[in-house]
């Protein structure tokens, strides 16, 4: 039974470093309670260290377009290692980065995506949140960003 003995040492296969379920669930509790304060839909994906979905949800109602949207906010802001916000800044026409969007099989390059660090500012994961406005996204994920730790 190589699964239960698998189960019996994950705390082996666990990263240091990384984001846990645990700090994930707590950022998407998080962003939801910011997106019901605001009178938003959100999808809410969380990704790890390494830009790979760790959690998602997706509140009734929230646009089905935004599922994509969101997941690619968390994996822009954790690849460049900066809120998307900022590399949109970098990517308008006549900036140093102009294009990058089209790089990496699509980057999303507006804001709604946040970095999630440790108590010692060490990068463990992303967060990015699509369903409203721009700003609506960007206040829903800095709250799930936040709060993980």
């Amino acid at each position: 039974m190589a699964g239960a003995s698998l189960a019996a040492d994950a705390s082996k296969l666990i990263l240091p470093g990384d984001i846990t379920l645990e700090q994930a669930d707590k950022a998407i509790d998080a962003a939801k309670a910011k997106a019901k304060e605001q009178g938003t839909l959100m999808n809410i994906a969380i990704v790890d260290a390494g830009g790979n979905l760790k959690a998602f949800a997706r509140m009734e109602g929230a646009f089905l377009g935004s599922v994509d949207i969101s997941i690619k906010k968390a994996k822009t802001a954790r690849l460049f290692n900066m809120p998307t916000k900022d590399l949109g800044a970098l990517a308008q026409v006549g900036q140093p980065l102009y294009g990058i969007e089209v790089t990496n099989d699509g980057l999303v390059v507006f804001g709604g995506g946040e970095l999630i660090k440790d108590k010692d500012g060490v990068i463990i994961g992303a967060i990015g949140v699509s369903g409203s406005s721009v700003e609506d996204d960007m206040a829903v994920a800095q709250a799930g960003a936040a709060a993980a730790n």
